[in-house]
């Protein structure tokens, strides 16, 4: 069932496979323009939408920590999160083809293809009705995309967070490697965080805990789910108190 006319803002997170097809690395124009059209159609009906991009499918921070010294941890952090406002201006083009106005914004500062994140002003475009895409993480090292987007939805007031993977929500183990593992429609944060259900890292979903904001995870690569959970019906898993 829709609850439209409650979910007027969300955050939707999506990883960096969400640029390019299954196990595949870069970006493939084909499948960012799809993720367009769907988040456009959305917003044309009046959902306020802010997108939190990870940067996986061109350089992950962590991949430099044991394959080559010479990178300090801290600058391949940094590397990752300039992967994500290249991913950004990828998706901000891809968003304005298919006629909706965005805004991209960074957590640091790249004032000649960005603006700089400020609260009240991405609020603003927000209320305009643009999509605006929130690239850079939350500016600082050791940090996960999951935690910048908690941090977003709720510096922005957001109804709920939507998190797209790959995986159909949240499994009591790993769904690739048991088979008999157990999809769980609805859980809390405590069950999530007792259970160590690595679905979000446990920061990302303290913060969502402590201050009351619902979190849905879904399988993007599902036709429809992305729309529907745009809309605000239940697909995936639904965490909250």
């Amino acid at each position: 069932m829709s609850t439209l006319e409650k979910q007027r803002r969300v955050i939707l997170k999506i990883s960096g496979e969400c640029f390019c097809p299954l196990k595949e690395r870069g970006i493939a124009m084909d499948s960012v323009m799809h993720l367009a059209e769907q988040v456009a159609e959305v917003a044309k009906r009046g959902v306020q939408i802010a997108i939190v991009m990870g940067g996986g499918n061109i350089l992950r921070g962590g991949q430099f920590k044991a394959a080559n010294a010479s990178i300090q941890e801290s600058t391949a952090h940094y590397m990752g999160m300039l992967a994500t406002v290249i991913n950004g201006l990828a998706l901000q083009d891809a968003i304005e083809l298919v006629g909706q106005p965005t805004r991209l914004m960074t957590a640091f500062a790249m004032d000649v293809v960005a603006e700089p994140y400020i609260r009240r002003r991405a609020v603003r475009h927000l209320e305009k009705g643009r999509i605006i895409l929130l690239a850079g993480g939350t500016g600082s090292p050791f940090v996960t995309t999951d935690t910048a987007a908690a941090q977003r939805a709720l510096e922005l007031g957001a109804d709920v967070l939507l998190k797209a993977t790959k995986v159909d929500g949240v499994y009591s183990d790993d769904p690739e490697k048991n088979p008999q593992a157990i999809l769980y429609p609805k859980l809390t944060y405590k069950k999530v965080r007792q259970q160590n259900l690595r679905i979000m890292d446990q920061e990302s979903i303290a913060k969502c805990g402590e201050h009351n904001m619902p979190i849905m995870i879904f399988n993007f690569r599902t036709e429809g789910n992305l729309k529907r959970a745009l809309l605000g019906e239940r697909v995936g898993t639904f965490i909250t108190k």
